[in-house]
């Protein structure tokens, strides 16, 4: 989030500045993430800070420095900064200043007065407790939370509970670092994950904001924030996207965003890229479509090269890297562009022998319809040749077999077993199976008839022909920044804040429906939650629609960030035992 990094700098490091004074900072395994996502260490050397540190590790004292404690309000942090400071003689650090990501219940906030009161000369409260992925993009750090909300094993259980109510605390402290006091409202479904999450988040929003004295914030904002369960779009989750972002980590085993690779010039030695909002190449072609970024990275490289002149006739990874020697200049600018040429040639190496064919089928399937428009008659015929082909592994037949039974509302358990059967995917059958725990229907009921979602007209925008499908999360955006929600499908689960009052129902003494919608297009915001996890077609979204609608900055957020693989291999864990599945909590 935009902010984060600001609200951090005043939150922790302008109130306890003093000129020429240096100082250690100390975290936990929580913050040191959060940290690491706001901040570069220059940043923190700019603050003062000489020494980073884990609260819970054993470190030397150094008794003539101050430290400052950024922790998360648990037992083990805690038990961290008391250690520090049980005598006065033999304190690690000169003083503390503390702050919690959070709420500091009763029982530790004691503890600590009992224990090192003396030694603390700032005790505060935050509330930053999300990670700020992107620019528009937030997560929870909730351990197994697919698992603790969908697994049948926890349905009504402490555990569930709990998970629903860390989450609600973790979303109002976003709500209170965007200074908003959204709408709360969610997608009605039979599962009540989303209306349990949407009560509870609604319920802190009213306790936070009359507790919260320095607040100026006190009725509804003109924000909403949506939360749905992610079974309302499970198409988007297996669909192979062909946009620059979410290709690369759907193909490559790009992990914590580090892509690794080689080029002519590094003679074989694998080098590592970090895929951030600082590099701005990345920012600006992650969402394009990998059609347009493998003709564009080749101009840019020219149009640097050409200002030198320094190379001629076709640029290849070896002549960059020669060419990088000679112009120091454009050595930084140069190496992002083979970077992300790098990663464009790696996705095309595995997208053209085998995925190019697949991704056809994948959107007839997901639409119904074939690029020239015409209705697939026949699912299944549409599926074969991707179960005959011996070149696609099992995750891509899996995610095949999930799009036809999507496709058709459930299939048969006759019909399911045989596929099971014939494709030889028995030890990973639960990958299809456990969807029904996420409410999407796998075997078809004639008593139950699920209802196709109404989708957007979109047959007039420009799009490649391998990628049509559009993530049902764009459609939701579109429709509540237009007011055109249903209300019955979409109910509020707070007062509805009046600059998205449809009715546009108003008192004499209030506003005009007009001076509200005018009120809209210059400061609100469209928050949307997910539970279990958001794709990154889901998080382009975002930022098409926000383009498209200046008036209103979508932000989406959600437990986690999904890549198809990963999400099987949770969806298959649903049915195991917790203990093999879940961390234990601390």
């Amino acid at each position: 989030m935009l902010k984060t990094k600001s609200e951090l700098k005043s939150a922790i490091f302008d109130d306890c500045r003093k000129e020429d004074e240096w100082k250690i900072i100390l975290l936990d395994d929580y913050t040191t993430k959060l940290l690491s996502l706001c901040c570069k260490m220059t940043d923190l050397l700019a603050e003062g800070i000489t020494v980073v540190e884990n609260v819970y590790k054993n470190r030397e004292p150094v008794p003539h420095m101050k430290a400052i404690y950024f922790i998360t309000p648990t037992k083990k942090s805690v038990d961290g900064l008391i250690d520090d400071f049980i005598s006065r003689s033999s304190s690690r650090y000169k003083a503390a200043y503390v702050y919690f990501t959070d709420f500091c219940p009763d029982n530790l906030f004691n503890k600590i007065k009992s224990s090192c009161s003396k030694s603390i000369r700032r005790c505060k409260e935050i509330n930053i407790s999300f990670f700020p992925y992107e620019s528009q993009v937030f997560t929870l750090n909730v351990p197994d939370a697919f698992y603790r909300c969908y697994s049948p094993t926890l349905e009504k259980t402490k555990d569930k509970d709990a998970v629903m109510e860390t989450m609600a605390e973790q979303i109002v402290t976003l709500c209170a670092t965007l200074e908003e006091n959204p709408g709360v409202r969610c997608k009605s479904t039979p599962s009540d994950n989303a209306s349990k999450l949407a009560h509870l988040v609604e319920k802190h929003l009213e306790d936070y904001y009359k507790t919260d004295e320095k607040s100026q914030i006190k009725a509804k904002t003109h924000s909403q924030l949506i939360i749905i369960d992610r079974g309302f779009d499970p198409v988007s989750t297996v669909l192979h996207e062909l946009t620059f972002q979410a290709m690369a980590y759907d193909l490559l085993p790009i992990e914590n965003d580090t892509y690794k690779y080689k080029t002519d010039a590094s003679a074989g030695k694998e080098k590592e890229a970090i895929l951030e909002e600082d590099d701005e190449l990345w920012v600006k072609i992650r969402h394009k479509h990998i059609a347009d970024v493998i003709e564009e990275i080749p101009k840019l490289l020219k149009e640097v090269s050409s200002k030198k002149k320094a190379t001629e006739g076709k640029l290849s990874l070896s002549s960059l890297s020669q060419l990088m020697k000679k112009m120091p200049h454009y050595r930084k600018e140069i190496s992002r562009q083979v970077v992300h040429l790098s990663l464009a040639e790696d996705c095309m190496s595995k997208f053209k022998p085998n995925i190019e064919r697949l991704c056809k089928t994948e959107q007839d399937l997901a639409l119904g319809t074939d690029a020239e428009g015409q209705k697939v008659k026949d699912s299944m015929r549409v599926l074969l040749p991707v179960l005959l082909n011996k070149n696609h592994d099992n995750y891509d037949k899996i995610r095949a077999i999930l799009l036809y039974i999507f496709s058709t509302n459930g299939t048969t358990q006759e019909n399911l077993d045989k596929l099971i059967q014939n494709v030889q995917i028995e030890s990973d059958s639960d990958m299809i199976r456990n969807w029904k725990y996420l409410d999407v229907p796998i075997i078809s009921s004639s008593a139950v008839q699920q209802q196709k979602q109404t989708r957007r007209d979109r047959s007039l925008e420009e799009t490649f022909q391998l990628s049509r499908w559009t993530p049902v999360i764009k459609d939701v955006m579109e429709d509540a920044i237009e007011n055109k929600l249903d209300s019955k499908d979409w109910p509020y689960c707070s007062q509805c804040p009046p600059t998205w009052n449809g009715s546009g129902a108003v008192s004499a003494r209030q506003k005009t429906k007009a001076s509200y919608q005018d009120e809209r297009k210059s400061s609100a915001r469209l928050i949307i939650f997910v539970i279990g996890g958001i794709t990154y077609s889901e998080m382009r979204s975002a930022y098409e629609v926000s383009q498209a609608h200046k008036s209103c900055e979508v932000i989406i957020g959600s437990t986690h960030i999904l890549t198809p693989r990963r999400l099987l291999d949770e969806v298959k864990s649903l049915t195991k035992p917790k203990d093999t599945v879940c961390v234990k909590d601390e």
